[in-house]
């Protein structure tokens, strides 16, 4: 069922790729996987606006997942329907040890069905939260290995277009797993969707202008500064506010931020696209070479042969004590019988 294989990255001058060799699992094969019958379900994880996801066993293999459960009628009302076919394809498309893997997806006449590998450390959110702020060298880690997955999903045409500590899960060990590709979108040149969560949306996205790579890199930096503050560097009450603040103001950082860390930061929440790291000749590569990278090791961090600073108190792989309690919440209801031009719109999911 698991494979060990060596991969390193092809060589194209075009996309200047330097992702270090890693060893990756092969994906789980679940079979059957053509119903929510296949599993049996347990207790809902996380709530969304289009559904929710659910901790679940694959019956046949006893393989833990988490399924994400998605309301057709909610995705086709939101115009998500590309957005959610891209999700799709970009997971099955991707394999890196810390982007959460999709195991399968299926679905029926209200849902789509995106089964996932489960994660059983929870939300980097919630750990950041119950931390207030992060120790530097703790920081150093989790964004380093962000890094090396824009880094591998560049070296694609992928952007992610979404990263935010709820969107970033950790495993058993406290490494990192990037989950939610909803935004995310394979791109040559040039986007114009606004998306995203406003304290982290890079300049150029809120103007319209246009945008690619760099939106990842400005995000970065958001949130290697949200890390060793506990907030955004741009935070409002308002999203307009917050906008105002990304467009026209520069990061105000507290007076531990170490002289290397504040350089960092600046050198990513830059407006200028040309000046803006990740964004020039040397591409990821600059960010590595920075002074607060130091000490990295990049291949024995893609392998996970460094230890995480963080690691969650879990009892087991069923452990969903990391989770949110959502008891209360009600069962999905499907009210909307959906024509057939409309049921064509998931046609080969």
């Amino acid at each position: 069922m698991f494979k060990n294989v060596f991969h390193k990255e092809k060589n194209n001058p075009r996309r200047q790729s330097e992702v270090p060799p890693f060893s990756v699992v092969e994906k789980i094969k679940l079979e059957p996987c053509t119903a929510i019958d296949d599993f049996a379900v347990d207790r809902i994880l996380g709530t969304g606006s289009f559904g929710r996801v659910v901790f679940a066993k694959h019956k046949a293999t006893k393989t833990n997942c988490a399924i994400k459960i998605l309301s057709k009628a909610l995705v086709i009302k939101t115009k998500q329907v590309l957005h959610i076919k891209a999700e799709k394809d970009i997971l099955k498309a991707v394999n890196f040890p810390f982007v959460v893997n999709l195991l399968g997806t299926f679905q029926d006449k209200d849902c789509v069905y995106l089964v996932m590998e489960y994660i059983v450390g929870g939300e980097f959110f919630t750990h950041l939260r119950m931390s207030g702020r992060l120790k530097e060298s703790a920081a150093k880690i989790y964004a380093a290995e962000v890094l090396l997955v824009f880094e591998y999903l560049h070296s694609r045409d992928i952007i992610y277009r979404d990263l935010k500590p709820e969107n970033l899960l950790l495993d058993r060990d406290g490494h990192i797993k990037v989950t939610d590709f909803g935004f995310a979108k394979q791109i040559e040149h040039r986007t114009y969707t606004l998306c995203g969560t406003p304290d982290y949306l890079a300049p150029e996205v809120i103007l319209n202008k246009g945008h690619g790579k760099p939106v990842d890199w400005w995000a970065l930096g958001v949130l290697i500064y949200e890390m060793l503050a506990g907030y955004p560097p741009f935070y409002d009450d308002d999203p307009m506010g917050t906008y105002q603040k990304i467009l026209h103001s520069k990061p105000e950082f507290p007076s531990h931020f170490t002289r290397s860390s504040r350089d960092l930061i600046k050198k990513l929440l830059q407006p200028d696209l040309t000046k803006r790291f990740g964004n020039l000749k040397g591409a990821a590569r600059d960010i590595k070479m920075h002074p607060w990278f130091n000490g990295i090791d990049w291949t024995q961090l893609v392998n996970k042969t460094i230890s995480a600073p963080i690691k969650p108190q879990v009892a087991g792989p069923d452990d969903t004590s990391q989770f949110d309690n959502y008891d209360d919440i009600p069962p999905m209801e499907h009210t909307d019988n959906l024509s057939e031009e409309e049921q064509s719109l998931f046609k080969g999911f």
